[in-house]
């Protein structure tokens, strides 16, 4: 397991060492694992085409780190305190033995519907820890996951699997969220509707609600597990295979299936969960995030697992019954290690403080940030009040596309500034750059944040279509990753993220395109045209602002919106419905047709005078319409 960075200092020798020579760092780091077969080159790279490979020539089976050698040293250690959504029922302690098991059989069941490597299977689940040992089963077999969010509607699901070329779905029959009761195989049974390459569908029980069960295609999990013949040989794969597919948003329409491959991937998943948060054994570690987001990839199940980690899986939400839910788990696991996002400490700080009282909270020693800079008063408060002052804040700044941590404190060992990811992991290289690529030496410098240099677990390609890939991130800088985030470096080196700057808004953490969203407007039948922008929201970081024409209707506004809505929920999910949606005669377009974003994001950012030269538009009467009538 990789050891990690025990001082400032040691920080400081490691990084210049890291520098210097990745390739032999990265060596160092990757030898801490088990290998069936070792590499025969570090790196062979480039980012113009791209095309990057780690650990080129070495096979190994990424199970094997997270449960095998686990299972031989430590067998009944707990590997997953299950915590369901409602307090009241029985939660679950499950060893690394058990998972272990569990993962065998399920690999067994998987392989006995002819699932086999290489082929992709698409995983929509509440958290429940089948999530997990499906997830696991998966990659023991060489099969590649891509997991959808189970809160996607079935028609962004349909557009997954068809793109995947999904031979298999895993799901469940329902799930429960808060005091809500969620269908779930009734989305996958409309997504398939759409789909011809899913010939099984696997469905576990979790609410006992009544389902449609398709035979010859969808079966019990309970009663496939009974039947089962265990997988203990874990099937070798390539460092450069791949694990799975994430679909990410980006700035056209349609999801980018974002692919990590095995061997990079387990290293620098282990390495950066080990040393952003000083893990150590006897810990108890919880993480906030879904499984279906790159956060619950990286740092609920292949980070934590590969360094033997003890964690807390929760099913529910942080406001039920009511808004002490994260603090009664944290004193119940006697967690000592707690990472969430902005968008959830800043909802619960609406709550006050006086709730909080109730709850010890003694055990914790670190805190974590993830999916957006956080904001200074959310980090104040969250220091004060739940660290009580004496846990360091780990504010990490990575992507999806990143597949780990890049920069970020090192819990303990990195001093803090509030609202700033601080400093780059040893092996990482990140440049500012203007806006004509060229780079900003020294520091007190602002601009696009890229990195020069490979990673581990840098994304490889973009599923069925490279060219995309490279178009969207090594294209704008040449002989760079541009991560798409504006970036200031201050006076002692140290990183703030201050944004997008492409057309990608983050709402609570998790990136929506603007065209898909505009597309998912335009579906619903009066509407001509939209445009939509971000906007800031107190509570989820940004919000979603949609100006909409529409053609002439009997219809009210209020009515329009709400059609808007349903239209946003059916093809994506509730997660990207618009905050604002305001019916406009016309956009601020250009002669040529371009909508003028910047005058529109003013527009909803409160803006009203300083909009800029509007002279250039085909009619600047519109924008005076649109002031008047903004939300």
């Amino acid at each position: 397991m990789i050891k990690a960075i025990q001082s400032f200092e040691e920080y400081k020798e490691t990084y210049a060492a890291s520098i210097s020579d990745p390739e032999a760092y990265w060596a160092k780091q990757a030898d801490q694992f088990i290998w069936k077969k070792k590499w025969s080159k570090t790196l062979e790279w480039n980012f113009s085409e791209p095309d990057i490979k780690w650990f080129v020539g070495g096979k190994l089976n990424i199970t094997e780190n997270m449960l095998d050698r686990h299972v031989q040293s430590t067998p009944d250690k707990i590997a997953l305190y299950w915590e369901p959504n409602n307090p009241e029922e029985q939660g679950k302690a499950i060893s690394y033995k058990e998972l272990y098991e569990q993962v065998c059989l399920f690999a067994g069941v998987l392989i006995s519907k002819g699932v086999k490597k290489g082929d992709r299977v698409c995983i929509y689940m509440p958290m429940i820890p089948e999530f997990t040992v499906a997830i696991l089963a998966c990659a023991r077999i060489g099969a590649i996951h891509s997991i959808i969010f189970a809160g996607f509607s079935a028609s962004a699901v349909a557009d997954r699997i068809n793109d995947a070329q999904a031979v298999a779905v895993i799901t469940s029959d329902g799930s429960y969220r808060g005091n809500k009761n969620m269908d779930v195989k009734s989305v996958i049974d409309e997504a398939l509707n759409s789909c011809t390459t899913v010939t099984s569908v696997f469905v576990a029980k979790r609410t006992g609600c009544a389902v449609t069960m398709l035979q010859g295609r969808d079966f019990w999990w309970d009663a496939e597990i009974e039947k089962a013949k265990p997988v203990h040989e874990a099937t070798e794969m390539d460092a450069e295979d791949p694990l799975f597919i994430l679909y990410t948003s980006g700035s056209t329409g349609k999801p980018k299936g974002v692919v990590h491959t095995i061997g990079g991937y387990m290293v620098y998943t282990a390495y950066s969960f080990a040393n952003v948060f000083q893990y150590k054994e006897g810990d108890v570690y919880f993480c906030t995030a879904d499984i279906g987001w790159i956060t619950g990839h990286s740092y609920v199940v292949y980070g934590p697992l590969l360094q033997g980690a003890t964690q807390v899986m929760f099913e529910g939400v942080p406001t039920y019954p009511d808004a002490g839910r994260f603090w009664e788990i944290i004193d119940k696991y006697k967690v000592t290690h707690f990472y969430t996002a902005p968008t959830a400490i800043r909802s619960l700080m609406s709550f006050g403080e006086k709730l909080i009282e109730n709850y010890s909270l003694k055990s914790l020693k670190v805190l974590g940030s993830v999916g957006e800079p956080i904001n200074e008063e959310a980090w104040h408060w969250y220091d004060e009040h739940i660290g009580k002052k004496n846990c360091p804040i780990v504010d990490t700044w990575w992507q999806t596309e990143t597949g780990g941590i890049l920069i970020s404190p090192l819990a303990g060992i990195t001093p803090l500034i509030p609202s700033y990811a601080t400093l780059p992991l040893p092996g990482i290289q990140p440049v500012i750059v203007d806006a004509n690529g060229v780079v900003l030496e020294g520091n007190d410098v602002e601009g696009n944040l890229c990195i020069k240099f490979p990673w581990p677990s840098i994304l490889r390609t973009t599923y069925g279509d490279h060219e995309r890939c490279r178009q969207t991130y090594f294209v704008t800088y040449p002989n760079m990753y541009f991560t798409g985030d504006g970036c200031k470096r201050d006076k002692n080196g140290y990183y703030k993220i201050i944004g997008r700057v492409d057309d990608v808004i983050n709402v609570s953490g998790h990136r929506f395109g603007t065209a898909e969203i505009e597309n998912a407007i335009n579906e619903q039948t009066d509407v001509i045209e939209s445009a939509v922008v971000a906007y800031p929201h107190d509570i989820k970081g940004q919000g979603i602002y949609a100006y909409v024409i529409c053609n002439p209707t009997d219809k009210s506004e209020e009515q329009l919106r709400k059609e808007i809505i349903e239209s946003v929920v059916k093809m994506i999910g509730p997660i990207a419905k618009p905050d604002k949606i305001q019916i406009v005669s016309g956009l601020p377009k250009t002669r040529s047709g371009k909508i003028l974003r910047r005058i529109l994001r003013k527009i909803a950012e409160g803006e009203r005078t300083n909009l800029g030269d509007t002279s250039t538009l085909l009619d600047p009467e519109v924008v005076e319409e649109i002031k008047k009538g903004a939300l």
